[in-house]
C-alpha cells in the first residue's frame, strides 16, 4: 500500500497532514486539561476554543477524504472492526490495569471510540443521503432535533452522530479549489482577526462562565444542558456556525507545505487510541491531572501532551491499527455480495 516517497510527495495534500496534525494534538490537550481547565484562566479559554471546532474540522477533512465510495465489506473492515477491536482493548484495560468496574457494551462506546463507529455510519449513509435534495438542510435539521430527544446520551453514539454529520456532509461536497483561491486574497487576515475576536470572547465572555462547554459536544440534549426548546436550537445553530467558521478560518491559516512535523498527519490513528488509555490511567489512578491549577504546571502539561502526540505518532504504533484495520473477517464475505450498489452519477473518481 506504501508508494515511493516521490511518488507520496506529489500526490499528499499536506495542508490536510498539516490541519490533522494541529487537530489531533488539540484532541489530546482537550482530553488531558478536562480535569483542570476550571481552574485558571489560560486552560479555561483553552478548553472552549478547541471544543468549538477541533472535532467540526476533523470530521470535516473525514469527510473529504471519504468523496470515494466502498463497498460494505470494506466499510465493516476499515472501520466497525477496528472498532470492536479498540472496545474489547479498552474493556480489559479498564479491567486488568485499572481495575474499574465496567462492562462491554458495543451499543454504549468507551472513551473515544464513538468516532469509529460514526464515521462507519456516515460512510453506509451518505451515498443515498447526498442523493436527496437539501440534504445539507435535512441533516442540520436531525442535529437540531436531536437535542429534543430523551434517548441514553451514549446509546450508539446516536446524538453526536446526528449532530455532527452535517460537518461530514459538508467535506464530501467540498471543493478543494475554493480553498486556493481563498488563501491567495485577503482572507487568512480576516481569519486571524476572527479565530483572535472568539479566544477574546471565550477568554472574557461572562456567559462562557454560565454556560458549559459540553453544548459543542452534540452528545447532551437540551434538558441535561438547562436548556428550553428555543434555547437549546438557538445556541445549537450558534454552535454550528462557529464549527463552520472556525474549521474554515484556521484552514486558511495551516501551511500548505510538507514541513517537520507533517508525517504525524498520516498517523492520527496510533496517537487517537493510545493517548486515551494514557489519559485514562492518569485519571484513574493518579490525582496528578486533577492538581494543576497555576500557570507553569499548565504550559507543562501543554508540553507534554505535544511529546506524546509525537511519542504515539511513531510508526511501529502505526502499523499496529494499520493491521487492525486490515483485519479479515473469519465469515467468507465478499465485497461483492455484500456491496451496496450505487448509482453510477453519484460515484466518486
Amino acid at each position: 500500500m506504501q508508494s515511493s516517497c516521490t511518488t507520496a510527495t506529489k500526490t499528499r495534500d499536506y495542508l490536510f497532514d498539516n490541519y490533522k496534525v494541529l487537530l489531533i494534538l488539540l484532541v489530546v490537550m482537550g482530553h488531558f486539561i478536562e480535569p483542570c481547565y476550571r481552574h485558571n484562566d489560560l486552560l479555561f479559554t483553552l478548553k472552549w476554543l478547541i471544543v468549538s471546532f477541533h472535532m467540526p474540522a476533523f470530521i470535516f477533512i473525514s469527510g473529504y477524504f471519504s468523496k470515494r465510495e466502498l463497498p460494505f465489506a470494506v466499510i465493516i473492515r476499515k472501520l466497525l472492526v477496528p472498532y470492536i477491536v479498540y472496545e474489547f482493548v479498552y474493556y480489559f484495560f479498564y479491567i486488568f490495569i485499572l481495575h474499574k468496574e465496567t462492562t462491554l457494551c458495543l451499543q454504549r462506546p468507551m472513551f473515544s471510540l464513538w468516532y469509529l463507529l460514526a464515521l462507519f455510519v456516515w460512510r453506509m449513509v451518505t451515498p443515498y443521503v447526498k442523493r436527496c435534495p437539501h440534504s445539507m438542510l435535512a441533516a442540520a435539521t436531525l442535529g437540531l432535533f436531536i437535542g429534543f430527544s430523551d434517548m441514553p446520551d451514549n446509546y450508539l453514539s446516536l446524538p453526536r452522530i446526528l449532530y455532527f454529520y452535517p460537518f461530514f456532509l459538508a467535506g464530501i461536497k467540498f471543493d478543494r479549489s475554493i480553498l486556493t483561491k481563498l488563501r491567495s486574497k485577503y482572507i487568512p487576515v480576516i481569519s486571524a482577526a476572527g479565530i483572535a475576536a472568539l479566544t477574546a470572547f471565550f477568554a472574557f465572555a461572562p456567559i462562557c462562565r454560565t454556560y458549559s462547554v459540553k453544548i459543542f459536544y452534540g452528545r447532551y440534549n437540551y434538558d441535561f444542558l438547562g436548556q428550553d426548546g428555543f434555547e437549546g436550537v438557538l445556541c445549537r445553530v450558534i454552535c454550528y456556525i462557529i464549527g463552520f467558521a472556525m474549521t474554515f478560518a484556521v484552514m486558511m491559516l495551516i501551511p500548505e507545505k510538507q514541513v517537520c512535523f507533517s508525517y504525524i498527519g498520516t498517523r492520527t490513528m496510533a496517537v487517537y487510541l493510545f493517548h486515551g488509555l494514557s489519559y485514562s490511567y492518569l485519571k484513574e489512578c493518579t490525582t496528578i491531572l486533577n492538581d494543576i491549577t497555576a500557570i507553569l504546571p499548565s504550559l507543562a502539561l501543554l508540553g507534554c501532551c505535544i511529546l506524546l502526540t509525537a511519542a504515539f505518532s511513531i510508526p511501529q504504533l502505526t502499523v499496529f491499527t494499520n493491521k487492525v484495520a486490515d483485519l479479515r473477517l473469519p465469515l467468507n464475505i465478499a465485497g461483492r455480495k455484500l456491496s451496496i450498489p450505487l448509482p453510477r452519477a453519484s460515484r466518486s473518481v
